[in-house]
C-alpha cells in the first residue's frame, strides 16, 4: 500500500518568496565583462554597482531624449 504524506506539521507559506523579490541573473559577455573588471581595478565597488550605476545613468539620458 501506497504511503500518505504527513502535513500536520507544514507551514503554508514557509518558502515563497514574492515575484519582486526574485532576483535573476544575468550574463555579460566575455568582452564586456573583462571591460568592467577593468574599470573596476583598485576601486572598493563591485560589477554589481558599476553595472547597476551606468544603467541609471543610461536611463537618466533615455528619459531626457523622449
Amino acid at each position: 500500500m501506497k504511503e500518505e504524506y504527513d502535513f500536520s506539521n507544514a507551514e503554508q507559506g514557509k518558502f515563497y518568496v514574492p515575484v519582486e523579490d526574485i532576483q535573476l541573473p544575468i550574463y555579460l559577455d566575455r568582452d564586456i565583462l573583462e571591460y568592467f573588471n577593468e574599470k573596476r581595478v583598485g576601486k572598493q565597488d563591485n560589477l554589481q554597482t558599476l553595472v547597476n550605476d551606468l544603467l541609471r545613468k543610461d536611463i537618466e539620458i533615455a528619459k531626457r531624449v523622449i
